[in-house]
């Protein structure tokens, strides 16, 4: 069993820490929160207090980072609330964090690097989108993720393999309850590319499992109803207010594939819980 380190234990680190200790790994967990670092030992997660700036870390990363063989950096980009001067400076606060980390992964125990990133790489891109599609970030985060998947890959230090995850739902969360009784919602046509916070944990065990390193992942369910299909119908489901969309905008239909996951993985996608 391996010792592992995650860069971020929130809505999906948590759990993934959790699973990955009754697999019999060892997980050094971190958070930027002092309340939780109780949360974190009560899982039994070795925890640590990191706060990942764009120019400092906290001292406590080689302690977390020690006798790790893998990282796996879990901390989406944030650009709401932040205090900037340009859309230059909003775009390197997320590279910066990234570039601050590496001195310490370079001179720690790991060897390994699975950075969870995201399919906003692509951009508003039309048809079937594989990890050979050449990305095209349209929005902040997307861009700031595609130049930290960059500079991860080109070190040589340490093995990085790049997960790009879709939209994000579980139990506890659905783009659904945000949309109920939204109006004109655009892109009904628009196929859907979501991903269960089950399937985020078990392709990133099977990545582990099978040292799938120095690869590129894209992880989307492959079920693709229409937007408007299926937000209407979740909608019906929860009880709440149908969302309405607009026919004016509807001309993007990117739809992204998982195939790679699927064959080189052997990953059967969990599709009951979509």
């Amino acid at each position: 069993m391996k010792k592992i380190s995650i860069l971020g234990c929130g809505w999906l680190g948590l759990p993934l820490a959790k699973r990955l200790i009754e697999k019999g790994h060892s997980v050094n967990g971190s958070t930027t929160s002092e309340n939780k670092l109780s949360i974190l030992k009560a899982a039994g997660i070795n925890p640590f207090l990191v706060v990942l700036e764009s120019e400092s870390i906290s001292e406590s990363i080689n302690a977390f980072l020690d006798k790790s063989e893998i990282l796996i950096i879990d901390i989406p980009p944030k650009l709401r609330g932040n205090n900037v001067d340009s859309v230059h400076s909003l775009r390197k606060i997320f590279v910066e964090k990234i570039e601050t980390l590496i001195p310490f992964i370079e001179k720690s125990t790991v060897k390994k690097v699975l950075f969870v990133s995201s399919t906003s790489v692509y951009g508003d891109e039309n048809g079937i989108i594989t990890e050979e599609t050449i990305p095209n970030p349209e929005t902040e985060s997307g861009k700031q993720l595609l130049l930290s998947e960059a500079i991860l890959k080109k070190n040589k230090n340490f093995e990085s393999t790049i997960l790009r995850f879709g939209g994000l739902i579980g139990e506890d969360r659905h783009p659904v309850k945000f949309l109920a009784g939204k109006e004109n919602l655009e892109n009904p046509d628009a196929p859907v590319n979501l991903i269960h916070q089950n399937d985020c944990i078990s392709i990133i065990e099977q990545i582990i499992n099978q040292s799938k390193w120095n690869d590129v992942f894209n992880a989307v369910a492959p079920f693709h109803p229409t937007r408007q299909e299926y937000y209407t119908q979740k909608a019906q489901e929860q009880n709440l207010i149908l969302p309405k969309f607009t026919t004016e905008k509807s001309n993007i239909k990117k739809t992204i594939s998982s195939n790679k996951v699927e064959n080189i993985l052997s990953y059967q996608f969990e599709l009951d819980v979509y």
